[in-house]
């Protein structure tokens, strides 16, 4: 595959699950080809060996340069992906409409201020450290956030339905989503490092109530402002990849559950359902910077 495959590949399963219903033009402006000066392969050549990871630093970038990898790809991002971080989060609006129900306008509301908030905060970032540490050590080198945390999120969305659809959440404890989320490889291996899921808010034997994984994909946390939203919606128990403490309170006030999954077995989750079709195609994947590399090579 070339460079450009593998990114349009990693658009195309993105767009397969993303809760939107009007793409657009560029849906994932935090993903993106960050560098294509690498000696072995550039633009339109095979892709054979790649250097995978969470977070692709300029240390990750000097291995894959030590390796002779042909690209390396990061989840986190870095660049131009990271300096449009801002401009991904609108998606969260949409999932909270279309999935718990708020009112498009409430959810667009409520996220407004933290959409600013962020971009003031990316503003003063050190975007292309990396980027130049690439591009002066000849390697390929591609970021992939909200295309696999969507896909994270699809996944974790069809197990939770799946593990309770015979029961329904109503019957369902906060303890019985812990459990279901320790059914995946990636949340068991990232408990025995010490990182596996963990309840936030509320108690393991509260009732989940109505459950949904809305902290996984759309760029960064939504603010405090979106807790009293989706409780007036009907969320009980929210699956987070991880929640800063302000958000947790806010929370924990509008007597939501929160199950922590845990973020880089969460990003790893991701990666993963992208890097197996890789592999299905023949190419290598080293993995790195913290990626729990999980194997299901399954024909989605």
């Amino acid at each position: 595959m070339t460079i450009n495959q593998i990114y349009n590949l990693a658009v195309k399963m993105a767009k397969k699950v993303d809760p939107r219903k009007d793409l657009p033009q560029n849906p994932y402006p935090d993903s993106a080809i960050l560098n294509e000066s690498g000696s072995k392969v550039s633009g339109y050549q095979g892709v054979k060996k790649i250097l995978a990871g969470i977070d692709m630093d300029s240390a990750e970038i000097m291995l894959a340069h030590f390796l002779k990898c042909d690209l390396a790809i990061g989840h986190h991002p870095h660049g131009k992906a990271l300096a449009s971080l801002d401009k991904i989060m609108s998606l969260q609006a949409d999932l909270m409409h279309r999935q718990i129900g708020v009112p498009i306008n409430i959810a667009e509301g409520v996220l407004k201020k933290q959409i600013a908030i962020v971009k003031r905060q990316i503003s003063p970032i050190n975007h292309y450290q990396a980027v130049d540490m690439a591009r002066h050590s000849k390697v390929n080198f591609m970021c992939l956030h909200t295309v696999c945390d969507n896909l994270a999120w699809d996944f974790v969305e069809n197990h939770l339905q799946k593990s309770f659809r015979v029961s329904g959440f109503q019957s369902v404890r906060v303890k019985n989503v812990m459990e279901a989320l320790l059914t995946i490889p990636e949340y068991q291996e990232a408990k025995k490092r010490g990182a596996g899921p963990q309840i936030i808010a509320g108690a393991r034997t509260n009732r989940a109530g109505r459950v949904a994984a809305t902290e996984f994909t759309g760029g960064t946390d939504g603010g405090k402002l979106i807790y009293q939203a989706l409780a007036n919606a009907g969320l009980g128990t929210i699956i987070s990849m991880h929640m800063k403490e302000g958000n947790r309170e806010q929370a924990e006030k509008n007597h939501i559950n929160v199950v922590c999954a845990g973020h880089i077995a969460s990003d790893s989750l991701g990666m993963n359902l992208f890097l197996d079709q890789l592999e299905k195609k023949g190419i290598e994947i080293i993995p790195t910077s913290g990626l729990i590399r999980v194997k299901r090579m399954t024909d989605s």
